[in-house]
């Protein structure tokens, strides 16, 4: 441990974190490192390469996604801001790149490779995007006269359009969702969030009536008709489970699952450690998610506490759809598990936005509160020299 007295950045990190929540996506990361091996070698023989071939990657993205974490835990405010910003830029200009350069696989253009490596751009546009949304709406709240509401409505235009186009409709609702989570944390009018909603709806619509892929998952799931093998191996390979799991290396349902090291990541938990580790690992989750928003209704200040509210949405809502998806209660949809799934574009970008929840969250001096103790301090001083000074009365 580190003394108080130690003024190093790390020391003060240290004492300033939140070490509950830090611990807790630290504990999600080892878990994820844990179910690598039980999860992929499957997947790893079936396309014909190294058995731990998967596993070695996970590993090695580990490292960087842990880094980040921690070091964009360190960012102040301000800091934050411009990161994001450089961040929202940069993934912008890439999923631009991606519409005419990038990989395209199964009909759909979502990455692009740079430096012999693979990167998703949208993983790291959504914490950069709402965290710019978050200081937008709070400029706005302090300063009526930016148009900070209308700021935001044009970026989530843009983004929504790019998504649309790769098509990723899976993000775009999570990207919708959390900025939807925004206009009612920021308190906006009914007006506003009705309007919107309506319009969101007719966006859902829209992707129904003219993406053939999209109407085809939806009836999937309301009719069961049709193609469902991957939902229907994930519900066997559960059920399978039972309530202590088949041990490590033991599931036999998981080798039928094409993407039981990514997408299906949790139905390998449930059939190899059981229903009891699924609700420890959901109970680190709900954790994580119930810590940052207590932190979020505690901040004062605008920018942070919509900024951490969105944050976790983003983390909360991937974990929600993620899971539905696997146990058959929403619509086949390809997401990762935070930290659990392979991938390391996820696992990167995922770990930049929890960790700009670890900055937003450390504990900081109240400075308007310093400057009112101050000022009692000076006071009572000028009283006593007062007194003091003073001479007995005749």
């Amino acid at each position: 441990m580190t003394s108080r007295a130690d003024r190093s950045i790390f020391a003060n990190w240290l004492w300033t974190v939140d070490k509950g929540l830090l611990a807790a996506l630290v504990l999600l990361m080892g878990i994820g490192m844990v179910l690598s091996p039980a999860a992929s070698p499957a997947v790893a023989e079936r396309i014909g390469v190294d058995t731990f071939f998967f596993v070695k990657r996970h590993a090695f993205y580990l490292i960087p996604a842990l880094t980040v974490m921690i070091c964009a835990s360190l960012l102040n405010a301000s800091q934050i801001r411009r990161v994001a910003a450089l961040v929202l830029i940069g993934s912008l200009l890439l999923m631009v790149a991606t519409l005419f350069f990038g990989l395209e696989v199964k009909g759909s253009r979502r990455w692009i490779s740079i430096a012999g490596f693979s990167i998703q751009p949208s993983e790291f546009l959504k914490p950069a995007f709402v965290v710019i949304c978050a200081w937008l709406f709070a400029e706005n709240a302090k300063r009526p006269d930016i148009p900070g509401h209308l700021f935001a409505v044009i970026l989530l235009a843009m983004v929504v359009m790019l998504l649309v186009a790769q098509p990723d409709l899976g993000q775009t609702m999570l990207v919708v969702t959390a900025w939807g989570a925004l206009l009612f944390l920021a308190g906006l009018s009914w007006r506003w969030i009705v309007g919107l909603g309506v319009l969101g709806f007719a966006g859902l619509t829209s992707a129904y009536l003219f993406f053939h892929h999209v109407a085809l998952r939806i009836n999937r799931f309301i009719t069961g008709e049709g193609d469902t093998f991957q939902t229907d191996r994930s519900i066997k390979a559960v059920v399978e489970g039972g309530w202590l799991g088949q041990g490590p290396g033991e599931g036999v349902g998981k080798r039928g699952l094409p993407d039981s090291h990514a997408d299906f990541a949790f139905a390998v938990l449930a059939e190899e450690f059981g229903i009891i580790a699924c609700l420890a690992v959901l109970c680190i989750f709900a954790f994580i998610v119930l810590r940052a928003l207590s932190h979020a209704s505690n901040e004062r200040n605008a920018f942070p506490r919509l900024a951490i509210g969105c944050l976790t949405v983003l983390f909360g809502a991937q974990t929600i759809i993620n899971i539905g998806v696997n146990l058959k209660l929403l619509p086949a949809k390809g997401m990762t598990l935070p930290f659990l799934s392979f991938g390391g574009s996820s696992m990167i970008a995922v770990a930049f936005g929890m960790g700009l929840v670890l900055a937003f969250t450390r504990q900081r001096p109240d400075h308007r509160a310093m400057h009112r103790s101050m000022d009692d301090l000076k006071f009572v001083n000028h009283r006593q020299s007062l007194s003091g000074s003073a001479g007995p009365a005749e």
